[in-house]
């Protein structure tokens, strides 16, 4: 496979009678990349070209909303809402089902409920610093959480120094431009991103046997660790697996994400895949 073959190509369809847009790249197993709130799949495309480097056909969607994809009608907008819609993209755009499907803060809450309503879409299910835990601390419900203490946080891992080189440079075009064009969404998402309690739908995919891995940034101050072990509850099989780095840990060290997501998947990784 040459260098032009790993580059995401960026694509226009409809979903759902609507329009979407998507980046494909890659021979192999169909990997299928779903990106966190305010963001779209062009955030994450250093990430995402040292996982098609690995050997793997990687499909990262827009969510409704972001990105250039047309937002989902206001009756729609919830979390089974996209889930439905997630599943209509893989069907339209014929890809080979199930998938290992990887979503990322609110895009891992879009992952976990295709997986507990579409199950046989998916294969493996990975969640990456992932939306759904009930509490934000030990003893404080999420949906309490202040939404000015989101951004406060979001902020923070910003201006960190990895933060002001490799993430503010790669997100700032996404995130202002989904605030630009659909203002309503992105505040609609951040109250769904935060009121959700995906905890039953896990229990649900683990009784049916369905992999799942759970990767944290270990200095995540946006959806801390205590939210995780929500999360995945009392499942004996169910582990977190940290990492160095905080809520855009994957943007910030793609080959980091490269290397973990190999090993989850059980594949030998190319040297090249985790070069920066």
């Amino acid at each position: 496979m040459d260098g032009r073959d790993q580059q995401l190509r960026w694509r226009s369809t409809l979903v759902q009678g609507r329009d979407a847009r998507y980046g494909v790249a890659g021979e192999g197993d169909p990997v299928v990349f779903v990106h966190g709130w305010g963001l779209s799949q062009r955030s994450y495309r250093a990430a995402l070209h040292r996982l098609v480097r690995t050997g793997a056909r990687v499909y990262a969607p827009a969510l409704p909303g972001f990105g250039g994809t047309a937002p989902l009608p206001r009756a729609e907008l919830s979390m089974v809402g996209y889930a439905k819609w997630l599943q209509a993209f893989l069907d339209e755009v014929e890809v080979p089902q199930p998938v290992t499907l990887i979503g990322h803060s609110f895009g891992g809450g879009v992952a976990l409920k295709t997986a507990h309503d579409h199950p046989r879409a998916v294969s493996r299910l990975v969640l990456v610093n992932s939306i759904g835990g009930s509490v934000w601390k030990a003893d404080k419900a999420m949906r309490d959480r202040p939404i000015w203490d989101w951004g406060l946080h979001l902020s923070a891992g910003a201006l960190s120094p990895r933060g002001l080189t490799r993430v503010v440079p790669v997100v700032a075009a996404d995130a202002v431009s989904n605030a630009v064009q659909h203002p309503h969404v992105l505040w609609a998402v951040g109250r769904l991103a935060r009121d959700a309690n995906l905890e039953a739908e896990l229990a649900a995919v683990r009784r049916r046997r369905l992999p799942v891995f759970v990767l944290w940034g270990r200095n995540d101050r946006v959806i801390p660790l205590a939210s995780a072990e929500a999360l995945i509850g009392t499942s004996d099989d169910t582990e977190i697996q940290t990492v160095a780095g905080d809520h855009g840990w994957l943007i910030a060290d793609p080959g980091l994400f490269a290397e973990v997501i190999t090993n989850v998947m059980g594949v030998a990784i190319p040297p090249e895949a985790v070069g920066q």
